[in-house]
């Protein structure tokens, strides 16, 4: 593509819940300016934009994927974005570097499930936007009804630009309020307005044109003088209160019949901000799209691939980078070598030699740069703030298949961790088992896929074990004399110990108070691993002991049998006992809820905290929604996400943070003292 100056690049975003048609209105686009020779089918798995093997197999986005394309001497960088709440990362990633958004919504169903989340993310982003009425080629649309619903949940200040002409069979074309003149089917031919729309067209217009007058001083005495106002003050007014998110124009069409496309170019060229108006702040200055500024750029996306290496995107907000240079990476303090630069097109490589402010572009193979990172200048110090990417908030337990697969697991995680910032891995000491983290149940069944066909790891996931915990209820002693006799030097230690309870999250103390030798000073570290070892493993299901004091008082040796092993093993015999004796508690980890849902929905999920043991703590209205606070057991919720999104079609979030331990009911830790004593059993 030729180099083009910010004021003619257009960042957008396109933004709906999944099924409303985004990849089928990006393949249109595509299409309808030329950029491709044919419309690719989601069904087919043929699409531009959704070419990653998962997300053919699914028939959904799971990445966000560049799609840039020209329009009346434009540049237009469409970013579409996955729809469904599991990969939200991949929608912050492109909300960041965007200056705008198409937001669709379904004519047939109206605004959807996730429809809040998509205008919360635009408003607290600060987007202009753009709505576009898809699938008005299908049974049941109904334009006026969603225009409706968009004012009662969103804005009254959402106003058809807009109208069909037709519905579902009939669907014909659309109505330009400002111009008024029809223009029908694919090639988008202008003609009159039919005769039984005329007055409908003009009721809409008069609404319209109020709504832009109202934003200008000179426009308003004119409207309110009844001067005529041409089409050319509405454009104008029209694309300033856009820009300034005072208006939002509502768009009609469909994806699939390829309609009201044009008129979708037409208008985001016309009405939705250029990248040269995107005002970047750091800590200390505004970075303004020039390109011959001062280098500043923001990663947003990385993809890692076994055989062509690391992808790096950027979007640049001022300076220029150009191919076979060397750049500076502010975030790590070191410097980069910058390869061959390439505009991406779904999966598409376009070598280009440079990326300009305002433009978004990839590079292979860097070595430091990651997601969030600034590139910039030596000397320069500019740090551009990293994307705000949502905390993970469900757990599997993840096995590799094989001893193969396990020698691998470690760089295939990292790699994936790398490409999505909303993973994490860690190893759960307690449990053993390695946790990944992320958004939800089907992300994580994609993660797996991946690892098999871009790794060549086979792993299994599984609900992780609960780190549960024993510890005391009352103070005891124990001790335990370790004795053997079999020829030759015998076997010799024997250990006195005191148990205390502590307060919980204290951990384990070890105290040693023997006077007078009855324990040489050389064995008592053996003694004292023994305990620690036995820790590992409680009386009750086997689980680490906590919050214990252990007080070696006393014991006894034998000058000859003596030995560290016989004191290691007359520690760990002496508090297995003591456990034993202390009336031994299970205890689990109690987690912090914050759940924010619909107000209309409280009720079902309050009810569903209710029967996971959880203890509500208090909830706070905010905006058409309610924030629960609650505690609750993590065994309980560790499937929160998939309840939640049962419960609330898709519309509640939450935060989960670890709280304290505290003391598993007795009917609960009955249940599971008798499976861990059936699984001992199973293995004799």
């Amino acid at each position: 593509m030729d180099k083009l100056k910010p004021e003619s690049i257009r960042n957008v975003v396109l933004l709906a819940h999944g099924g409303s048609g985004k990849t089928s209105l990006a393949e249109a686009l595509l299409f309808t300016s030329k950029t491709v020779g044919r419309m690719g089918k989601v069904d087919e798995g043929t699409t531009v934009s959704d070419y990653d093997p998962d997300e053919i197999k699914r028939k959904i986005s799971i990445s966000l994927t560049l799609l840039p394309l020209k329009w009346q001497g434009k540049k237009i960088n469409i970013i579409d974005t996955p729809g469904y709440s599991d990969f939200a990362g991949e929608v912050k990633a492109a909300l960041r570097v965007s200056e705008s958004a198409v937001v669709l919504v379904s004519a047939t169903s109206g605004v959807a499930v996730g429809g809040e989340q998509t205008w919360k993310d635009c408003n607290d982003s600060g987007l202009s936007c753009l709505v576009f009425v898809n699938k008005m080629d299908r049974e049941n649309a109904n334009f006026n009804k969603v225009v409706e619903q968009l004012g009662q949940k969103f804005s009254n200040h959402c106003l058809p630009l807009q109208i069909p002409i037709g519905a579902a069979e009939e669907f014909k074309g659309v109505i330009d309020l400002l111009k008024m003149k029809a223009y029908l089917g694919e090639e988008a031919q202008e003609v009159e307005i039919p005769a039984e729309l005329k007055d409908e067209a003009q009721t809409w217009k008069d609404k319209l044109v109020e709504a832009v007058a109202e934003l200008d001083d000179e426009m308003i005495e004119k409207y309110l003088g009844g001067e005529e106002i041409t089409v050319q003050e509405l454009e104008k007014g029209l694309a300033q209160a856009v820009s300034q998110r005072k208006l939002i124009p509502i768009l009609a069409g469909s994806a699939l019949k390829n309609i009201g496309i044009s008129s979708l170019l037409d208008n985001i060229v016309s009405y939705l901000p250029s990248s040269a108006e995107k005002v970047e702040k750091t800590d200390s200055e505004e970075i303004k799209a020039d390109v011959n500024g001062s280098l500043a750029a923001l990663v947003f996306k990385t993809t890692a691939d076994p055989y062509v290496g690391k992808l790096t995107y950027f979007r640049v907000y001022s300076g220029t980078i150009s191919s076979n240079t060397h750049i500076w990476n502010a975030t790590h303090e070191a410097q980069e070598r910058i390869g061959q630069l390439f505009t991406m097109r779904g999966k598409e490589q376009e070598s280009t030699e440079q990326i300009s402010a305002g433009d978004i572009g990839a590079v292979a193979k860097l070595s430091v740069t990651n997601t969030g990172d600034t590139l910039g200048e030596h000397g320069k110090k500019i740090k551009i703030e990293p994307i705000d990417f949502p905390k993970p908030i469900f757990n599997e337990a993840v096995h590799p298949k094989t001893k193969a697969d396990l020698d691998k697991l470690g760089t295939a995680l990292s790699r994936l961790v790398e490409e999505d910032p909303t993973l994490e891995v860690k190893r759960d000491t307690d449990t053993g088992e390695t946790i990944i983290s992320g958004m939800g149940e089907t992300q994580l069944g994609v993660v797996a896929e991946r690892m098999a066909r871009k790794f060549g790891v086979g792993v299994e996931l599984s609900t992780p074990k609960v780190p549960y915990k024993e510890t005391i209820t009352i103070a005891t002693e124990a001790e335990h004399k370790h004795k053997k006799q079999s020829g030759g030097h015998g076997q010799y230690g024997h250990v006195k110990i005191k148990l205390e309870p502590l307060p919980r999250g204290t951990g384990m103390e070890f105290v040693d108070k023997i006077v007078g030798g009855s324990i040489p000073r050389n064995y008592i570290p053996s003694v004292q691993k023994g305990i620690k070892e036995q820790t590992q493993e409680g009386v009750l299901i086997g689980s680490k002991v906590e919050d214990v004091r252990i007080i070696l008082y006393d014991g006894s040796f034998h000058a000859v049998d003596s030995s560290d092993i016989c004191f290691k093993i007359a520690g760990a015999q002496a508090l297995k006992k003591g456990l034993v004796a202390g009336q031994p508690i299970l205890i689990e980890p109690i987690v912090n809820l914050k759940v924010t849902i619909p107000n209309d929905f409280t009720g079902d999920v309050i009810g569903d905290l209710n029967t996971k043991r959880a203890h509500v703590q208090g909830m706070n209205p905010s905006d058409g929604n309610n924030e629960v606070d609650a505690q609750a057991p993590l065994a309980e919720v560790q499937r929160y996400a998939i309840d939640l999104k049962s419960l609330t079609q898709g519309q509640g979030t939450y935060t989960v943070e670890f709280s304290h331990y505290a003391q598993v009911p007795v009917h609960k830790s009955q249940q599971l003292t008798a499976e861990r004593q059936a699984e001992k059993e199973a293995k004799i």
